[in-house]
């Protein structure tokens, strides 16, 4: 269950300049519902949920998750993700909360900008004591949680199919590289049996040298005006992890 609420329900996406396509955010709340797959089992384990609120020339975006009761037995997950974003959705400050099992951390990462380049203090809270890094991009440079909305934004009638495209996230640490795959338009089953159409990616995080630092992950995002995700498979060691979206 480690990572599990803060790895499949990060949408994270390469963004292109002239493939952006604008969209006002003021006050939307998107509701998850993540399931536990292998074999004949299927157990619903968690529930996340993401929002993002209109302030001033900005916005406030958040993700929580935590794992159901039977769940929390085996290995408890109470995860946040916060992020400030400017009026053009770039991120100014990422926060990620940690609690998992007997597990606790706190990741605080303020971005500053030069010209086309991107630039990251990290400090990090641990039990053991506080560290700090800073990361560079030569390119714009996103978080776990800012590149959800960048993602939706993408403008999928220019994006070639099979074609990857990478960009830079900031986890808090290290500086990851992720490159995205659109498969194009798929037919899905929802969690409540109806099918909906939706555009596949695929995603892949490696680090420097190309090292591969978590397992892929399919996501199909709604073809509709509102882009929303609806459906996210990742790998497990033992079966895989489905994330539905869910209308509460």
């Amino acid at each position: 269950m480690k990572r599990l609420l803060t790895t499949v329900l990060l949408v994270v996406a390469m963004v292109l300049p002239q493939q952006v396509m604008g969209r006002d955010y003021s006050n939307e709340t998107l509701n998850y519902e993540i399931v536990y797959h292998w074999g004949m089992i299927w157990k619903h384990a968690a529930d996340a949920t993401l929002s993002i609120r209109k302030t001033g020339n900005g916005y406030k975006a958040q993700l929580t998750g935590k794992t159901r009761s039977w769940a929390d037995k085996v290995y408890p997950v109470r995860d946040t993700l916060k992020c400030t974003l400017n009026s053009e959705l770039k991120p100014l400050v990422y926060e990620k909360l940690t609690h998992e099992k007997d597990y606790y951390a706190r990741d605080v990462v303020k971005f500053s900008y030069n010209y086309s380049h991107t630039n990251a203090h990290c400090t990090r809270y641990r039990k053991s004591g506080t560290t700090t890094i800073d990361l560079s991009a030569k390119s714009q440079a996103y978080d776990m949680l800012s590149v959800f909305y960048m993602l939706r934004n993408l403008n999928y009638d220019e994006l070639a199919r099979n074609k990857n495209y990478t960009t830079v996230i900031f986890s808090g640490k290290e500086k990851e590289y992720l490159t995205i795959n659109y498969k194009g338009v798929e037919s899905i089953k929802m969690r409540d049996g109806s099918k909906r159409q939706a555009h596949c990616i695929t995603f892949r995080f490696t680090q420097k040298g190309g090292k591969k630092s978590s397992d892929n992950i399919s996501v199909w995002m709604a073809t509709d005006d509102s882009r929303i995700p609806l459906l996210l498979v990742g790998k497990l060691p033992v079966g895989e992890v489905k994330c539905y979206y869910t209308a509460k």
